[in-house]
This record gives structure tokens, sequence and C-alpha cells, in this order.
């Protein structure tokens, strides 16, 4: 049996589902790298950085697989279909996925399908934008001053979706962080829901864009106000965002950020 803690002896006809981390190459994980180096196919979503994206072996055949918001490289049953195909051709698949494959990557159900196909799977996790990129912001997810647990979301489901599966009212009450993947274009109804749940206005609340790489930028303001503040300055995905007292560390820990950022401030009313 190989050992699955080796960094070499990739197997051909196996799916590699490794996740890309949340941006700087620097949190990119080792087995991750060695992966991308032997590689005969590597299939990538758009969240790659082109930094880890260098990393390919130059012969390998590269894919982009990328979705974003409007704009689909593939479907998520047509990428399925490639990397099953890809992977019976005896090749060394690895399917590249930005932060951890199995939050909020979809990676159960590429994982699923290459298992019902007779693939051989194996998962590679990376770092996941809500741990990470609130920390190169100078916010820590639980403290034990104010909060001693954390719900990640995400914000993805649009307001009137049949049987949506968040409950915003129970994650209000759940946790004292709350923190929102792909949430930027849905704020308004997340907003609304969690005020309608009881959070206070106050509620400080940050959006990060773009965490951990050089060009990262934050907003940082409350419930009542984001909306406007976002707005204000036309932010933009991808971003995540955190809900919580934890949103007051910023300024307390900005100084001991691992880069330069580059702060967005609403101009005040006139």
């Amino acid at each position: 049996m190989r050992d699955r803690n080796s960094l070499s002896a990739a197997l051909p006809g196996t799916v590699y589902l490794v996740g890309a981390g949340p941006g700087d190459p620097g949190l990119f994980t080792l087995k991750g790298k060695a992966l991308l180096e032997c590689a005969d196919v590597v299939v990538y979503d758009a969240l790659a950085s082109p930094q880890i994206l260098a990393m390919i072996n130059p012969q390998a055949e590269q894919i982009n697989a990328g979705k974003r918001r409007g704009a689909h490289s593939m479907l998520q049953q047509d990428i399925t279909e490639l990397l099953i195909a890809k992977a019976r051709s005896a090749a060394v698949v690895v399917r590249l996925k930005g932060g951890d494959p199995f939050v909020f990557g979809r990676g159960g159900e590429e994982m699923t399908g290459l298992i019902e196909a007779g693939i051989a799977v194996e998962v590679v996790p990376g770092i996941t934008a809500g741990i990470a990129v609130p920390a190169y912001a100078g916010i820590p997810i639980t403290h034990r001053d104010c909060s001693a647990s954390v719900t990640f979301v995400t914000g993805h489901e649009a307001a009137g979706k049949y049987q949506p599966e968040v409950n915003w009212q129970a994650i209000a009450h759940g946790s004292k962080t709350i923190v929102i993947y792909m949430g930027i274009h849905n704020m308004a109804h997340i907003v609304q829901s969690l005020l309608a749940a009881g959070l206070s206005p106050q509620t400080p609340v940050a959006l990060i864009r773009w965490g951990t790489r050089p060009e990262q930028e934050e907003l940082i303001s409350t419930l009542a106000a984001v909306v406007t503040d976002m707005t204000a300055v036309n932010f933009q995905p991808p971003a995540i965002a955190v809900v919580g007292e934890v949103v007051n560390m910023h300024a307390l820990l900005a100084a001991g950020r691992p880069q330069p950022l580059t702060i967005m401030t609403p101009d005040p009313p006139q």
C-alpha cells in the first residue's frame, strides 16, 4: 500500500483533488506543489493564483475549468466527465481547486462522481479562505473575550430560492462569529435576514477582497451600513464577509499583518 504521506510516486489513473489555498503561494501545501510538478493533466479553477499555476509541470496539459458568477468555462458535470476521461487514459490528474476542495468547493460532488466511475481519488486539503483571509486582515475568527464559536456559511443562495438550506435565524444565534463565503451579490438579503433574526444593526462587519494576495482590500462597516458602504466604494467579489465582535480586533492587530493592504473607506454623508 502506498504511503499517503509521501510527496512522491503519484499514481497514474488517479485524480488528486488539491486545495490551492486562498491565494498566497506561501500558503500552498508541499504535497500540492509536488503533485503539480509531476502531473500529466491539471484542471484548475478561476481562483488559482498565477504563482501557483507557475508550479505546474511544463509538459502537463493545463485546462481552465474556472467558474465565476455569470461566466462558467465548464459546467460541473462536464468537469467531472473530463476528470474521468483523463484518468482512464492513465494520466496523473490534478484537480486544483481554490481554498479547500471540501469547503464550498464542490469537491464532494467531484469525488462522488469519480468513485462511482471507478476512478481512484485522493484529497489534498488546502487552507480555506475563511480561516486565512481574516487572519491576514488582523481578525481572529475566535477570541477568548468575545467569540468561542464560528460558523462558516455560503452566501451564494439567492433570495427566494426554493427550499433554501441556509437558516439565517439559526446562524444568527448559533455562533458569535459568522464567516460568509460568496455573499457579496446577496449581501442586502443576508443583512436583512440577520437583522430580522435579532442581530444588532451595530454588529461589526468586515468585507475582505482578494484575501492573502498583494491586492487584498478591506471594508470595515456594520450590519446597518455595509450595503451602503459597499455601493459607495463599488466593492466587488471575490470576497468573504466576517460578522461579529471579532472584527473590532482588526485595528488592534493591524500592525501584525503579513503585508500592506488597502483599506476602503466610504466618504462620509454630506
